[in-house]
């Protein structure tokens, strides 16, 4: 076990190193950072040439990338256009943990990055939880239930759900427990932010304000990952070892649970691997429509002004979470399917 997760370890290096490679040609692709410096006054075209010897942003592209991945400690560049070249603002790298400072507010990134995080895992726990449980319990019951009331009726709308985009999901939900609820003078639920700034950041607030970004984002992943447990249970249900252990007069229910259940979710382990790095990196829609204060709120603001920094270190921790989930993922395995051997 201790030698596979060294080699798989070792095998992320360069997986890593190709991601940030693609990403940070992308971004060279987007757009042009200098001109979200001004804001509202575009800069003059001498202080544009400034802040690109400054920013390093007139080096070829294969310096900056190094730069931006070993820091800029090791050169010297003309920063203003005398002729003679200074050294730059110290910079560490990405290899050791530097991400740079944000072009808009010159605040360090990781700083950026880990005061929205804790409100993007607190959202994105519940939301697993949430989709571990009810995508479970359904699948399950409908392989048992097979062809039942219950299991056509949650078909059709599980297909309803699952084609349902996310803008217009949470657009209903706030307009029916929202706004049509304080107009039929019911308790209604709250749409924005993630606590009332009147009653203060209390748990109640929180897990208020919860609701409805949890459900949007749940209904999607419930409606298809309920489909994908359904399809394995009902495969395991038809091998020889259950008709064995029901022929051993084994409980209906043990047989489900311990035998069934085990390899049944082999693939709903893979999706649930897949999926968390995502919903580490914030769902951006739902965080922007529900102007939840994380790290997909802050992935938008961040394009729309062209931060660079800022996008970058977002999608490395998401490239670095993806790489990870794999891992434990694949460990996983083990430990759920005995014929699965980690050599």
């Amino acid at each position: 076990m201790v030698n596979y997760i060294i080699r798989r370890v070792l095998q992320s290096i360069p997986q890593l190193f190709l991601i940030s490679l693609v990403l940070f040609l992308l971004m060279q692709a987007f757009g042009d950072p200098i001109a979200s410096l001004g804001v509202r006054t575009p800069p003059k075209p001498a202080d544009r040439e400034r802040l690109r010897r400054q920013l390093g942003l007139d080096q070829p592209v294969y310096v900056q990338y190094v730069v931006w991945l070993a820091g800029n400690d090791w050169m010297k560049i003309d920063m203003d256009g005398d002729g003679v070249p200074e050294t730059p603002g110290k910079r560490l790298g990405v290899l050791r943990g530097d991400f740079g400072n944000s072009l808009i507010n010159k605040r360090p990134v990781s700083e950026l990055v880990t005061e929205r995080l804790p409100n993007t895992l607190l959202l994105m726990g519940v939301v697993e939880i949430v989709i571990i449980v009810f995508s479970l319990a359904f699948g399950v019951y409908s392989a048992i239930r097979q062809y039942s009331l219950f299991d056509n009726l949650f078909t059709g709308f599980s297909f309803i759900g699952y084609a349902m985009p996310i803008p217009l999901l949470a657009l209903l939900l706030m307009y029916l427990f929202s706004i049509n609820f304080k107009e039929w003078g019911l308790p209604y639920l709250p749409t924005v932010g993630m606590f009332d700034p009147q009653v203060g950041r209390t748990p109640g607030q929180i897990a208020l304000h919860m609701i409805l970004p949890v459900v949007s984002l749940s209904i999607i992943s419930i409606a298809g990952y309920s489909r994908y447990v359904r399809s394995s249970m009902l495969e395991v249900l038809g091998l020889d070892y259950i008709r064995t252990a029901r022929a051993k007069g084994l409980q209906k229910h043990i047989v489900v649970i311990r035998h069934a259940l085990r390899n049944a979710t082999l693939p709903f382990v893979t999706l649930i691997g897949l999926d968390i790095p995502f919903l580490l990196a914030g769902a951006v829609l739902t965080e922007t429509i529900f102007a939840w204060p994380g790290t997909g709120r802050l992935f938008v603001t961040s394009i729309s002004q062209s931060d660079f920094p800022v996008l970058m270190g977002i999608l490395m921790m998401t490239g670095l979470a993806v790489v990870f989930f794999q891992l434990v993922t694949d460990i996983a395995y083990s430990f759920l399917d005995p014929r699965i051997r980690i050599a």
